[in-house]
């Protein structure tokens, strides 16, 4: 005879929505699988009367998500809001007091809160589960935590932003502006329509890089001020650029560790072509994962989107169901260290630059001065004059060199009268 198990899931956007469905259409699937028999017996959302795909009885909806969280009835809580503090934390909190399972896709929430929540689920003797929250369907958490658990991993790669890779792709195929190809990604449901923001400036993609690092170095989730730059000042010319300089563009999230210090970081990469990573496209996700004895180790799939987010979520589900009681983050919460930063300033590494210059003799001069001034050497320089404007467009292609000396060249450029505007620059990065 199977056992009952109750369900309550707050939020019924796209992801909630499509999570009830498969739920309800693969009950009977879930109970060959697990010998249980699951019940949804309570959802909440903002608006109960919003067109929906399904029906439900009203006796099941809750105005107020907390009544779901206490309710001595339910044993498992979706939560599927999306904020990083507020109601979000109050009903996983509430939830995990109250000794309930509790499932969540929300990595701003875990980015922030994971270490205290983590230890509540701990105390309680319930389970956290947050496999949606980096990665969409790919079952990268699980992997980390079960499939390489006795790995020693040095460092994590990822297009961890399907928005991004969207984005970055499709501007290189259709050759459009990223404005118009951004317009797109809005249309398809591939980008937020109001504020996509938090995709686009690259705090999406570290709240994610946090999770990982947490998880494959055990330690607490790092607060400290990371390197972190977004794609919005990608033009099409950078993009075209790439392309004949056998490079391709991808927002990449990466955390190592370096002299036994803790370096994360996100940023558009300049990564050759001929790289897995670089013919990852649209809007598919892929991390990289470099350890010792299993090597390296590639996981691929579509990394948003309510089907591949429900996968995840129901795969924690099953996981909960099969009586998987386990540490949120791996490792009991007093085992999990805290590790000392690397110092952003002192990354080595190789730069690309563009930036339009006044047509004149003497500029480039002056511009290649301020090189040296940085003790920033020029791997390669191409110019391309527009006679019309009297003006003309430098890439510069650098060796090596420490990021605070990039910095102070940046500045330097930005501040330079010859410079018509700010510089873009992109890293260039082995992979």
């Amino acid at each position: 005879m199977h056992k009952n198990i109750n369900i309550g899931i707050i939020g019924l956007g796209q992801i909630g929505s499509r999570l009830y469905e498969e739920i309800l259409s693969k009950k009977k699937d879930i109970g060959i699988k697990t010998g249980v028999n699951v019940n949804i017996l309570a959802i909440s959302a903002k608006n109960i009367n919003k067109k929906r795909n399904f029906k439900f009885s009203k006796k099941i909806f809750y105005k107020n998500p907390i009544y779901i969280a206490k309710d001595p009835r339910i044993d498992i809580v979706f939560e599927l809001i999306g904020y990083s503090d507020g109601l979000s934390k109050k009903v996983v909190e509430l939830a995990l007091k109250n000794k309930k399972h509790v499932i969540t896709a929300n990595k701003a929430l875990i980015a922030k809160n994971g270490d205290y929540l983590s230890l509540l689920a701990e105390k309680n003797k319930v389970n956290l589960e947050f496999e949606a929250s980096v990665g969409g369907g790919i079952p990268i958490l699980r992997t980390i935590k079960e499939g390489l658990a006795t790995n020693k991993i040095n460092k994590v790669v990822g297009i961890l932003n399907g928005t991004c890779n969207y984005i970055l792709s499709k501007m290189e195929s259709s050759k459009d502006s990223f404005a118009n190809v951004l317009r797109k990604a809005q249309i398809l449901g591939y980008a937020e329509p109001r504020d996509p923001r938090f995709d686009l400036n690259g705090y999406d993609t570290l709240a994610k890089v946090r999770i990982l690092s947490a998880l494959v170095f055990n330690n607490k989730i790092s607060k400290n001020n990371c390197l972190m730059n977004g794609i919005e000042n990608i033009e099409l010319e950078d993009i075209k650029m790439a392309d004949k300089l056998n490079f391709r563009i991808k927002l990449l999230g990466i955390t190592e560790i370096i002299n036994n210090q803790l370096f994360e970081r996100v940023h558009p990469c300049l990564i050759k072509k001929d790289t897995y990573i670089a013919n990852v496209n649209g809007v598919m996700n892929a991390v990289i994962l470099e350890g010792k004895p299993v090597g390296q180790s590639l996981l691929q799939g579509e990394g948003a989107g309510p089907g591949p987010t429900s996968s995840a979520l129901m795969s924690d589900l099953l996981s909960i169901l099969r009586g998987n009681i386990k540490y949120p983050f791996g490792l009991p919460f007093k085992k999990r260290k805290k590790i000392n930063t690397y110092d952003k300033n002192q990354y080595l590494n190789s730069f690309y630059l563009r930036f339009d210059v006044k047509d004149k003799p003497g500029v480039l001069s002056s511009i290649t001065k301020v090189f040296t001034k940085n003790k920033i050497s020029i791997k390669n320089l191409i110019q391309k004059p527009d006679k019309k404007n009297k003006t003309a467009s430098i890439v510069i292609l650098t060796h090596e060199a420490r990021e605070k000396n990039f910095n102070s060249l940046i500045f330097n450029l930005n501040n330079n009268k010859s410079v018509k505007k700010k510089s873009t620059f992109i890293r260039i990065e082995k992979v």
